[in-house]
């Protein structure tokens, strides 16, 4: 055998293994490029799932603002409320306590009366309507005899009444505070 058919032998087996090695990369750039087409797709779907999801979270920011909005118009609201009940439970404690007064000066006032003998008195707006209090007590003590031995009772009665408004004012006051707090710690 000669030099010159050797060396075209070698250069044939190696043209067979370069065909067969051809032949298998073209296999796996067939597959590659089917799985880019696939990869593709998948990266489609990717792209519209996350813009759908910025529209959503989008909605929620613009339905979180709105509900922040509408808790903080109702927090005011609820504090003004709250300011007006305040005002009131002063203005009503004060009420009370000027009928307490003027109760408390028609019993004196109807005590003294029935220890001294009526005379003719000059009355002011005031006496007037103590004596109109003490004419009232007078009349129901004639009806009801049995009931007008505890006429201290009224005193504390209202007395304790007022504190029970108070309490609930107080109480409600409270409550209120608790919910603004509340509030404010959800919007936070």
């Amino acid at each position: 055998m000669s030099l010159g058919l050797i060396i075209e032998c070698i250069v044939a087996v190696l043209l067979v293994i370069t065909i067969g090695y051809c032949w298998t990369l073209n296999r796996r750039l067939s597959r590659l490029r089917s799985d880019e087409e696939s990869l593709r797709a998948t990266i489609s779907e990717l792209i519209t799932a996350t813009e759908i999801a910025e529209r959503a979270i989008m909605g929620l920011k613009s339905t979180c603002g709105n509900a922040d909005r509408t808790l903080g118009v109702r927090l005011g609201e609820a504090e003004a409320v709250s300011r007006k009940l305040t005002d009131q439970l002063g203005a009503g404690e004060d009420v009370l306590d000027r009928i307490g007064g003027v109760a408390d000066r028609a019993l004196a006032d109807r005590d003294t009366r029935v220890a001294a003998p009526a005379g003719p008195v000059s009355r002011t707006y005031e006496t007037a309507a103590e004596g109109l209090a003490a004419g009232i007590i007078a009349e129901q003590e004639t009806m009801h005899p049995a009931e007008t031995r505890s006429a201290p009772a009224p005193k504390a009665a209202t007395r304790s009444v007022t504190r029970d408004i108070r309490e609930a004012a107080n109480e409600s006051a409270a409550r209120l505070e608790r919910f603004r707090r509340q509030a404010q710690d959800r919007v936070a």
